[in-house]
């Protein structure tokens, strides 16, 4: 299965070394070896049972809902996807759906080792998987964090008809009627 095989099943690669997907994608073991993922980070509660052994798996036990402290794990995590990145290896983040919990994972890497704005790392990520969609606590922490990383924030909340978004989803709620 190619790079772009591999999306339409559920994988998206954001960088040379890094890549996005849903729980079911990342079981798949021949992508897995095609794409030689040295290292799985499982952003479920789920810790399931590795498909090679060979890889390292690294468990991130959250859900995901916006009282989540997802937080709690963006240097660790960030941390070891550069260490792996170091060291020639590539790295799959994924949650249930290669939405919410891995894409903010994602992020808080690419803020805090890539050099890169929130408001970029977003743009990457989701030109590489568009359906990524962190939801609104996961914003609020990263937000925070690249105030802690850079001393201020390229994106904000702000108020919509679907209660607090982040600012660069604004143009796309606007007209929207609550339920």
């Amino acid at each position: 299965m190619s790079v772009s095989g591999a999306r339409l099943a559920g994988l998206a690669q954001v960088t040379d070394y890094l890549y996005i997907s849903n729980g079911r994608a990342a079981k798949d073991s021949t992508v897995i070896t095609r794409l030689n993922i040295t290292c799985i980070i499982n952003a479920t509660q789920d810790n399931g049972n590795p498909c090679l052994p060979s890889v390292e798996y690294v468990w991130v036990p959250v859900t995901d809902s916006p009282e989540t402290q997802l937080e709690e794990h963006f240097d660790t995590v960030a941390d070891r996807i550069d260490e792996v990145r170091a060291q020639c290896g590539r790295v799959l983040v994924h949650c249930c759906a290669g939405v919410s919990r891995s894409a903010t994972l994602c992020l808080a890497f690419l803020v805090k080792h890539c050099g890169m704005s929130l408001i970029e790392a977003h743009g990457l990520v989701k030109s590489r998987r568009p359906i990524v969609r962190p939801n609104s606590g996961f914003w609020k922490q990263l937000i925070d964090y690249e105030v802690k990383l850079r001393g201020t924030s390229s994106v904000m909340m702000v108020s919509s008809p679907l209660g607090l978004i982040p600012d660069l989803y604004e143009k796309e709620t606007r007209g929207l009627i609550p339920l």
